[in-house]
């Protein structure tokens, strides 16, 4: 496959994790150069690496640009990424800020990945709540097309950051010694033992921008601008991986029975469906939770069941980790599909 010159731009909770996802998978990188606002050393999966302050010249000679991203804010690829492509180098973003340009795939490999085939430079990585439902999503739809999708969301702390994932531990701390947290810096109010209906800003129709996320980014993925999406994204006292309640309408009925088996099939997915305890193992019951998805490539899907009075309704409940699959993995995977197709200059 050759050997690529790979740039990882951004440390914080999804660079590193960008980092350890090419050392684990072990990508043909030649090189892997990190940068950030500032030069310092960090150590990620047992390897050292110096980080350097970014400038345009940093990107002289990479094949490959992986912007770690920040949500919410206007990340490093509005500054730096259309230098990067001039120099050669193909952009995989992990921010927000491309993602709904007309001219820019939005990817997920198991999903989409023929829009790989129309980039002009730059590819965008989904909003982590959105990458493990359109997973769980496009096996169905394949079968039968999907019309209406609703969403619920239990998102964890660490798509936040590093310092929402500080602020749940000081709080935890706190409230177990009989103390209560006064300062909230990360999130409008205390987050530990409570739940926030509130990711990202508020729009004007009510809705959130990671709900809204959630709506145009799943058309956008699946190819369809008619499938009506509704989302709830809630934030809760989880440390890592982000829970969904998804409830579907398609055209045609797929029993729950069937709908396992297509999802027991489908790349990326565990099915975790064991929702009643036998007699003789009162422990067998099983679904997917976040504390065992967390670390793990795959997306997991349970309690998949059909809704008792609309014959084409079937619920599901999907967890993934979000810094991994949500994220880091995500956009190494895009660059692992491009070399496979073909379609990466580059490789020394």
């Amino acid at each position: 496959m050759g050997e690529y010159n790979v740039a990882v731009i951004g440390v914080g909770a999804v660079g590193e994790e960008m980092l350890k996802v090419l050392v684990q998978r072990d990508f043909p990188a030649r090189q892997i150069k990190v940068l950030a606002r500032s030069a310092r050393e960090v150590t990620v999966a047992g390897r050292t690496f110096q980080v350097e302050a970014t400038a345009t010249e940093s990107f002289d000679g990479v094949d490959i640009a992986l912007f770690a991203g920040t949500e919410g804010e206007k990340g490093a690829s509005v500054m730096f990424s259309q230098e990067a492509i001039n120099r050669g180098a193909v952009v995989i973003d992990n921010g927000a800020d491309f993602r709904m340009d007309p001219k820019v795939p939005l990817v997920v490999p198991e999903v989409n990945a023929h829009d790989l085939e129309w980039h002009q430079g730059i590819i965008a990585n989904p909003n982590c709540s959105t990458i493990q439902m359109v997973v769980a999503l496009k096996p169905l739809h394949e079968r039968s097309r999907i019309k209406r999708v609703i969403a619920s969301t239990y998102q964890a702390v660490s798509g936040t950051g590093r310092s929402a994932i500080e602020e749940l531990a000081e709080q935890s701390v706190l409230l177990a010694h009989g103390q209560k947290p006064k300062k909230f810096s990360t999130y409008p109010m205390q987050i530990a033992f409570n739940v926030l209906p509130q990711i990202g800003g508020f729009r004007e129709d009510g809705y959130t921008s990671e709900e809204w996320k959630m709506r145009v980014e799943t058309r956008k993925i699946l190819g369809d601008p008619d499938i009506q999406v509704s989302a709830t994204t809630v934030r809760v006292p989880v440390y890592n991986g982000h829970s969904e309640s998804i409830y579907i309408e398609t055209e045609e009925k797929i029993s729950a029975e069937e709908a396992c088996k297509i999802l027991s099939r489908s790349p990326g997915i565990q099915l975790v469906d064991q929702p009643a305890a036998s007699k003789s193992d009162p422990h067998a019951r099983t679904y997917p939770v976040p504390l065992e998805a967390s670390g793990k490539d795959d997306t997991y899907v349970g309690r998949v069941r059909e809704d008792p009075d609309v014959a084409t309704g079937l619920h599901m409940w999907v967890v993934s980790d979000n810094i991994r699959k949500g994220a880091a993995l995500n956009a190494v995977q895009i660059a692992e599909t491009l070399i496979q197709k073909g379609l990466l200059k580059g490789g020394r």
